[in-house]
C-alpha cells in the first residue's frame, strides 16, 4: 500500500470513528430501505467489466450495507434489487444474470446466524429457481430473531397496494359478505395488514444511491412518512460513512407526521 493510500484509510478510519460516536446518543431508524441503483454505470466506468460483473459487485455491498446497519442497532432492512418494471424493461441475458446473483445473495444471507430473510413481492412473477430459493431462505431463517432482511424482487409498490385490496376483496366474498358491506372492510388499517410487509414498521429512512432522486415505485404505502437521502456513489462504491452520514442526517431531521 502507497504512503497516499494508508493516508487516505487511516483519515477515513478517524472520520468513521467520529460518525459513529457521534450517533451513540441518537436513536437508528427502526426501518431502512435501500434503492441500490448504479451498478450498470458503475460496471461501464470499469475497463473490461460486464454489467453482469456491476451487478456481481452491487450484491456484494449490500452484504456489507446490512452489517452495516446491524451494527447501527437497525432492526430492519428492505433492499430493492428488481422492481416489476425491471422484469419486462431488461434485457432476458441481464435478467438471467440478476436472477442467479439475487439467489445466491439470498442464499448468503440466510447464513448469517439469526438474520430472518424474508422477499417481499409477486412471487409468481419470478423464475422458478428464484422463486425456489427465496422461499427455502425465508423459511429456514423464519424463527429468527436478528435483523430483519426484505428482500424486493419482482416488487412494484403500486402493484403491491392493488393485491392488497384484491385479498380484502376475495376475503369478503369469502366470508359471504355482501357488497353493501364491502366499503367498510377497506381501511387504512386493512390495508397495511394485507401488504408483504404486514406487522412491520414503515420505513423511517429510504436511501438511494447514484445521484438519482426518485422513489421508482418503491414501498408507495411503506413510505408515506419517510425521510429520503441521496448518495452521489455509484452501488458498488458505497461506504460505510455514507450510511453514517445518512443516519446522522436522519437524527437531525425533525419528523413532524403533518402536525
Amino acid at each position: 500500500m502507497s504512503l497516499r493510500s494508508s493516508v487516505k484509510s487511516a483519515l477515513y478510519g478517524l472520520y468513521a470513528r467520529r460518525l459513529t460516536n457521534q450517533l451513540r446518543e441518537t436513536t437508528p431508524p427502526r426501518h431502512i430501505g435501500m434503492i441500490i441503483d448504479g451498478n450498470r454505470r458503475w460496471a461501464h466506468q470499469q475497463e473490461g467489466v460486464s454489467i453482469a460483473e456491476g451487478h456481481e459487485a452491487g450484491a456484494n455491498k449490500m452484504r456489507e450495507f446490512l452489517q452495516w446497519c446491524d451494527d447501527a442497532g437497525v432492526e430492519n432492512v428492505t433492499l430493492y434489487l428488481l422492481s416489476t418494471d425491471n422484469l419486462t424493461g431488461r434485457p432476458s441475458a441481464e435478467l438471467k444474470n440478476l436472477a442467479r446473483i439475487i439467489a445466491n445473495l439470498a442464499t448468503d444471507l440466510g447464513r448469517v446466524p439469526n438474520w430472518r430473510v424474508h422477499h417481499v413481492g409477486d412471487a409468481a412473477k419470478l423464475p422458478a429457481p428464484l422463486r425456489a430459493t427465496l422461499e427455502r431462505v425465508a423459511e429456514a431463517t423464519a424463527t429468527n430473531t436478528g435483523l430483519h432482511v426484505n428482500l424486493a424482487v419482482g416488487y412494484g409498490g403500486r402493484h403491491e397496494i392493488t393485491e392488497a385490496v384484491r385479498d380484502i376483496i376475495r376475503e369478503h366474498e369469502a366470508a359471504g359478505l355482501g357488497i353493501d358491506t364491502l366499503a367498510d372492510d377497506i381501511s387504512l388499517d386493512s390495508i397495511s395488514n394485507h401488504l408483504y410487509t404486514a406487522g412491520q414498521p414503515d420505513l423511517d429512512l429510504v436511501i438511494r444511491t447514484s445521484g438519482e432522486q426518485r422513489i421508482s415505485d418503491f414501498m408507495l404505502w411503506q413510505t408515506a412518512h419517510s425521510e429520503l437521502y441521496f448518495v452521489e456513489a455509484l452501488g458498488p462504491d458505497l461506504r460505510e460513512i455514507d450510511l453514517l452520514r445518512a443516519l446522522r442526517d436522519f437524527a437531525r431531521r425533525q419528523r413532524r407526521y403533518g402536525s
